[in-house]
């Protein structure tokens, strides 16, 4: 069986080539060319394209999309335009972690040091909206100085430069205020032809 078996499955590994000769007697033939093939040949009449019809559905959505395309493209301009503030906030986030993670020896109590004062403050502020709103960040603004004077100064001065700037413009404004509504011909009192 195994003798039999053999013969036969190896002359299928084996490959030919076969070639074919022409008839002797056969007349020659032409070659065809390809625009005559019947695959390539161009349809005769003219072809004209007819759009179909919409159907209901396809009318509902395109009314859909027409009037939901102002608010999709003021979503994604919203998006656009929060994504880099979402991202600076998450990395601010990330590296808070971090710091609090790896802090500096002496971080935490400075931390709850600073944050009883500002409890003391809102102790100290009862009663009033007003002191409720300054002596809370007051009594923490001191106790954070008393840790960091170097900061403590650099924030004075910059807090100090800004509120300079803001009553610079207020003034300028009460100014211009004052000089259109007061100080017209027709609104100052004994002016020089009056009695």
């Amino acid at each position: 069986v195994i003798q039999r078996s053999v013969g036969p499955a190896s002359l299928s590994l084996l490959t030919f080539k076969i070639y074919a000769a022409p008839k002797k007697d056969s007349p020659p033939k032409n070659s065809v060319k390809v625009d005559e093939l019947s695959l390539y040949s161009v349809p005769e009449g003219q072809s004209k394209y007819v759009e179909e019809a919409r159907s209901q559905l396809e009318e509902s959505i395109s009314q859909l999309r027409h009037y939901c395309e102002p608010y999709t493209t003021w979503c994604q301009e919203t998006y656009s335009q929060t994504k880099p503030k979402m991202q600076n906030l998450v990395q601010w986030g990330l590296d808070s972690y971090d710091y609090l993670q790896n802090a500096p020896p002496g971080f935490f109590p400075r931390l709850g040091v600073i944050g009883f004062a500002g409890l003391i403050g809102l102790l100290l502020a009862r009663g009033s909206k007003i002191k409720k709103l300054v002596y809370p960040p007051g009594f923490m603004g001191l106790a954070a100085s008393l840790y960091y004077p170097q900061q403590a100064i650099v924030f004075a001065q910059v807090s100090g430069e800004r509120l300079y700037d803001w009553g610079l413009r207020g003034y300028i404004v009460i100014e211009d205020l004052w000089k259109e509504n007061f100080q017209k011909p027709g609104n100052v009192k004994n002016s020089p032809g009056t009695k």
